[in-house]
């Protein structure tokens, strides 16, 4: 590639960069009331999941990202068995995809209303499912007890039908 040639790339490049700030100054990402309890989940929480009456020790970290326009949820971060969920806004509801461990990503959608203390996501479709009757998460409730206090009820189907439910039981670490 031609001196010249790079240059006019790196140009081009910078110049992107700077239409793309403007274009966020100017148009920010949505600020919708029903992100903002997810958005307050920032940081590491700690506690109990029960899987089929078997109670085991859970963590999950709560991260906004993307201006401030998505929620990544990471479980067991850094495990064998790390899952990333991201939660966002998607037109008048609220749109969640769980990368799942099983190998599928399950999308979800929610409408939740103002001043609602629990969030049910229910199954749209998924990504790497061949059929509905495959294993998949279906749904998830978020129940904000307080700030401090979450609780999450994932239901898995197969077959299906409602197969399992795991119930989080979470604190905010301090």
């Amino acid at each position: 590639m031609m001196p010249m040639t790079r240059v006019s790339l790196v140009a081009l490049f910078l110049v992107a960069c700077a239409t793309a700030q403007a274009r966020d100054d100017k148009h920010p990402a949505p600020n919708s009331a029903a992100l903002e309890p997810f958005k307050q989940l920032a940081g590491e929480w700690v506690g109990k999941a029960n899987f089929g009456g078997q109670p085991v020790d859970a963590r999950i970290v709560y991260k906004v990202t993307s201006a401030g326009s998505a929620v990544v949820e990471t479980m067991d971060p850094g495990g064998s068995h790390e899952m990333i969920t991201v939660i966002h806004q998607d037109g008048d509801a609220l749109g969640l995809t769980h990368y799942c461990a099983i190998g599928n990503q399950p999308h979800m959608k929610a409408k939740p209303k103002a001043g609602d203390k629990s969030v049910a996501f229910e199954f749209v479709d998924a990504s790497n499912l061949r059929s509905p009757k495959d294993m998949h998460m279906h749904s998830v409730t978020f129940t904000f007890v307080d700030k401090d206090t979450l609780k999450t009820e994932w239901t898995n189907f197969n077959d299906g039908k409602a197969a399992e439910t795991a119930v989080f039981e979470m604190k905010r670490k301090k």
